[in-house]
């Protein structure tokens, strides 16, 4: 697990709060979850890359998502290993490894060892925490 941010992007809380809509700052920045279901923009027939919604990093493509039924979005692989950072949490009484953008440490979701063969695992993602960009 690696722990150590590059936090490329450094903001100020109030720099942060102007940016993003206050669901995209709760999420993001305070570590929130959306509700399942209600990610947008996140359909398995759209081609592109996912983008952190704080510092705009390529996070994900749209060739590792895959429905898992769990109803948020879910991908099987980031881009690169150097694009998230993993950081174990214990909050709510349980023990799960969250997934955080290494630029600019925003909180994108959690990763469990329950995905599709190829690598096995599900990265669970808060969809008001990427944008897409369209290829």
């Amino acid at each position: 697990m690696n722990a150590k941010s590059t936090l490329k992007v450094d903001k100020t809380d109030a720099e942060w709060r102007a940016q993003l809509t206050p669901d995209q700052y709760r999420i993001t920045r305070q570590h929130g979850t959306e509700r399942a279901f209600s990610s947008p923009d996140f359909e398995l027939d759209k081609t592109g890359v996912y983008h952190c919604v704080c510092c705009n990093r390529p996070l994900f493509r749209s060739q590792a998502k895959f429905d898992s039924g769990t109803g948020w979005p879910s991908f099987f692989e980031p881009m690169s290993m150097s694009a998230v950072t993993e950081h174990h949490d214990t909050s709510y009484g349980m023990s799960r490894i969250e997934i955080r953008c290494a630029d600019c440490d925003a909180h994108l979701g959690h990763v469990f060892p329950d995905g599709p063969p190829l690598t096995g695992l599900r990265y669970c993602m808060n969809g008001v925490a990427l944008t897409f960009e369209p290829e």
